[in-house]
């Protein structure tokens, strides 16, 4: 399947299921205290920094989005899907939302303080994965956080309904989080913390905290030709 292919699918798939969807997901951090830390410990890296702007990609319908402006963070949401965008902005009128795939981020290089991939990893293939990872590294400062979450295992289904029985065509890709922290190290990443949970957002949800390498300076004295 080429790229084209799965984005379709993936924005048609959200498209139909975005209603629905948030209705299920709209106050699931009310009963997850273990994500809502990590989302609190991710602002607290980005503010120890010096703050600014931070980007939540594949931000459906923007409760991740606006749960990290309550914590003060200067932070919008990108999704592929124009239907959850339209949810995203009117719920959460206040905020900036815009349709965007984080195949392509029309963001400028080194523009954020941070960034979050809050399960929305789990329908980019292998093979596209280290092409985002590096779309990520560009658009964050560098020592700029990231924080993956995304559920573990080693399958991938198709998802062909969801959300109140929408018909969907996604593939949804389990995955290992040393696995991730390679293609991370390989995209120019420090992986520091990652850790597994169960809660309402995932049977086994993995979370991965990485910081992106600064770029390789030459050392005093080196010489170019």
């Amino acid at each position: 399947m080429n790229s084209e292919d799965w984005l379709a699918d993936t924005q048609a798939s959200y498209d139909t299921v975005a209603a629905t969807y948030a209705d299920q997901v709209r106050n699931l951090l009310d009963e997850t205290p273990y994500e809502r830390a990590v989302l609190e410990l991710f602002a607290g890296l980005v503010n120890t920094a010096g703050g600014g702007p931070v980007a939540d990609v594949g931000c459906g319908p923007g409760r991740i989005t606006a749960y990290l402006r309550g914590l003060g963070m200067d932070v919008f949401g990108i999704d592929l899907s124009p239907a959850m965008i339209e949810i995203a902005r009117r719920e959460h009128s206040g905020l900036r939302f815009e349709v965007g795939s984080m195949t392509e981020l029309g963001l400028t290089d080194a523009s954020l303080a941070g960034l979050v991939a809050w399960y929305s990893l789990i329908h980019v293939p292998d093979d596209e994965i280290s092409s985002v990872f590096t779309h990520f590294r560009r658009v964050l400062r560098p020592g700029g956080p990231l924080l993956l979450g995304f559920h573990v295992g080693d399958e991938s289904r198709l998802k062909t309904e969801g959300y109140g029985g929408h018909p969907m065509k996604v593939y949804v890709h389990l995955r290992q989080p040393d696995q991730l922290a390679a293609w991370l190290n390989d995209a120019g990443f420090t992986v520091e913390a990652q850790m597994t949970l169960t809660s309402a957002e995932s049977p086994l949800g993995g979370i991965l905290f990485a910081r992106r390498q600064p770029d390789t300076q030459e050392g005093p004295g080196s010489e170019k030709s």
